[in-house]
């Protein structure tokens, strides 16, 4: 069961989709799904955590339980750590999304709180 919480906050920019998670986790979990629907190419992916964040792990599925990040977001630490072909990381590969958007936020230290951008055109 999650014990923490997550505040989603959904905008379109023109051709651009920009869903922003704020979480905050009280006891290792926090986990929240968007209410709209997204299709498209996810372009880049930001991660930003508090220095009480510790190691903590993150996954965005989409409703087909595709995660965006492919695993890549198992093991973060605090600070920020940016995915995606807009960043020119070439080994981060982003996917393509269908449906809503699941956040999940595993094994973050207690009061730890975060931001996760993603972006979709």
């Amino acid at each position: 069961m999650p014990a923490g919480t997550v505040t989603i906050t959904e905008q379109t920019h023109k051709m651009i989709k920009k869903v922003t998670f704020d979480w905050t986790v009280t006891t290792g979990v926090a986990d929240a799904t968007t209410t709209g629907y997204y299709d498209g190419e996810v372009l880049r992916i930001v991660c930003k955590a508090s220095t009480s964040s510790g190691n903590y792990g993150l996954q965005i599925n989409d409703s087909d339980e595709v995660d965006l990040l492919g695993g890549q977001g198992a093991t973060l630490g605090s600070g920020g750590k940016d995915f995606g072909t807009s960043t020119g990381n070439v080994e981060s590969p982003l996917s393509v999304v269908s449906g809503k958007l699941s956040l999940k936020i595993m094994n973050a230290n207690s009061e730890s709180t975060g931001q996760t951008i993603v972006y979709i055109r």
